[in-house]
């Protein structure tokens, strides 16, 4: 399957001369390394995902069991787990038939990798049998063309049934697969689940390729949603269009180039994405607020910033109400979206600094 293209666009949208373009952008990586450490989407409330920084000392205490066991109460019946609620400081007191589960903002992975931790510690079969349920529905949710729905099964007539980068939820699946594939913190789960987990993560991997946005040749980045029969890219809330994705498209890069020994493509794919993010980068502005209300200002200091969405066709940064009609400036929508939604991010600053380090690893030197 060949990937999406925007046959559209002009030749100069996109006429990229990388060596000249990353090489100084790269530099700013360095500069803002730490980056790195807060690109992760929010999530509300407190969840699993906050405690799996600690030291495995932690894990074998009676706080660490006592949230485990509040985390089961909260598994769904098909083996997720809810989103935006606390899923660890107290039990579920409801029907646990009432519990929708979902992969969207860090939900289900991070509870199956808290599990996992805990039972390392502490070897507790009812530990090990919710990861096992979590796992054999992330597998059975994988889509015939690699990519996972936004929570599975999902509904026909919905975006919440496209290939979801969204809040990384499909770099955060597979991050999970990988470590049940090879971590030793999955040593319990049998050698079938684990051979079916790296499976899965390769075919996500090709998914993420075939995935890449062409734009007049050039490969670029991704959507926050893509077809889950075609690849092409997709909407999803009215305010989210078609576009090229700042946010989404950096977790994704992340992820490739954590691959060891990354074949030809998905050098190319990388360096495609990396060069998008340099050309793409946004200087001489800064997001601050005024009256309580997003504005941006100019700022010949400000570093540089990246627009959560761009225009396929122009490359230019795209924002949009509940409308759905887009913009190319900011100030365009409504106040609520303006301020209801995270449009500008530093996303590429983290980019640069990984690339930097990747293509030293991994690209041969140019004479």
């Amino acid at each position: 399957m060949e990937r999406p293209t925007c046959p559209k666009v002009s030749k100069n949208c996109y006429n990229m001369k990388r060596t000249a373009i990353i090489t100084p952008w790269i530099r700013l990586g360095f500069v803002a390394l730490a980056w790195n450490l807060v690109q992760a989407s929010p999530v509300i409330g407190a969840t699993a995902n906050q405690y799996l920084k600690k030291e495995a000392a932690w894990f074998k205490t009676s706080e660490a069991c006592r949230i485990a066991d509040n985390i089961l109460t909260w598994q769904a019946p098909a083996g997720d787990w809810p989103k935006n609620g606390d899923t660890v400081s107290r039990p579920y007191q409801g029907d646990p038939k009432s519990l929708q589960g979902t992969f969207d903002n860090g939900a289900t992975t991070g509870e199956i990798r808290y599990l996992a931790r805990v039972n390392q510690a502490a070897q507790k079969t009812r530990y090990q049998a919710a990861v096992l349920r979590g796992l054999d529905h992330i597998l059975a949710a994988q889509y015939p063309t690699g990519g996972w729905p936004q929570y599975s099964p999902p509904p026909s007539n919905t975006y919440h049934r496209y290939i979801t980068f969204n809040d990384n939820a499909m770099v955060r699946l597979l991050e999970t697969l990988r470590q049940v594939a090879a971590s030793p913190e999955f040593d319990f789960v049998d050698s079938a689940r684990r051979a079916a987990a790296q499976n899965a993560f390769d075919r996500g991997i090709a998914c993420i390729l075939k995935c890449q946005i062409r734009v007049h040749g050039q490969l670029t980045v991704w959507c926050a949603q893509h077809d889950e029969k075609d690849l092409s890219p997709r909407p999803a809330r009215k305010f989210e269009l078609v576009s090229l994705s700042g946010s989404e498209s950096a977790g994704i890069l992340h992820l490739l180039m954590s691959l060891d020994s990354p074949s030809p493509e998905v050098s190319r794919t990388i360096q495609g994405g990396a060069a998008w993010f340099a050309s793409s980068q946004i200087n001489g502005v800064r997001q601050t607020r005024r009256d309580g209300n997003k504005v941006m200002v100019a700022d010949p200091q400000a570093p540089p910033l990246w627009a959560r969405f761009y225009e396929i066709d122009t490359g230019q940064p795209l924002f949009s109400g509940r409308d759905s009609v887009p913009h190319h400036a900011l100030a365009e929508i409504e106040s609520e979206r303006i301020n209801g939604y995270a449009w500008y991010g530093s996303w590429g600053v983290s980019v640069a600094a990984d690339y930097a380090a990747w293509s030293k690893k991994w690209l041969k030197p140019t004479p």
